[in-house]
């Protein structure tokens, strides 16, 4: 008896969801402007400006380097709308932890020039 009324409820649970599936909600569109869509990919374009700068290590290397952050503030305020989407562009795609060929590479040097001085014996000689 408890199994049936579970199997009762488990079908009409399962009845109702495949009924609500094929229910759609009405979508909202709009006609989008172009100084709109510029304003909105500008706007993107300095979020993603400032969330590199707010980053700590940015930070400490600017301060580092005697940057001021009132002056980052005054040369980003004279970008135009383009450069500041190439500077964005940049950002976004700069390598995250450097080149990581140029690493490996750097690496190989490395054990190749203490295999042929002799400190290390990584290629066995037979």
């Amino acid at each position: 008896m408890h199994s049936e009324s579970f199997r009762r409820t488990f079908v009409a649970l399962v009845s109702a969801a495949l009924v609500s599936m094929g229910a759609q909600l009405p979508a909202a569109a709009s006609i989008v402007g172009t100084s709109e869509a510029a304003a909105a990919g500008q706007v993107d374009a300095r979020a993603v400006v400032d969330a590199a700068l707010a980053r700590a290590d940015v930070q400490a290397k600017l301060a580092e380097m005697g940057v001021d952050r009132a002056a980052i503030e005054g040369r980003l305020a004279a970008l135009s709308a383009d450069e500041m989407q190439t500077l964005a562009d940049q950002i976004r795609s700069a390598p995250a932890g450097g080149d990581f060929l140029a690493l490996i590479g750097v690496v190989f040097v490395v054990l190749i020039i203490l295999e042929l001085v002799g400190v290390i014996d990584i290629f066995k000689k037979a």
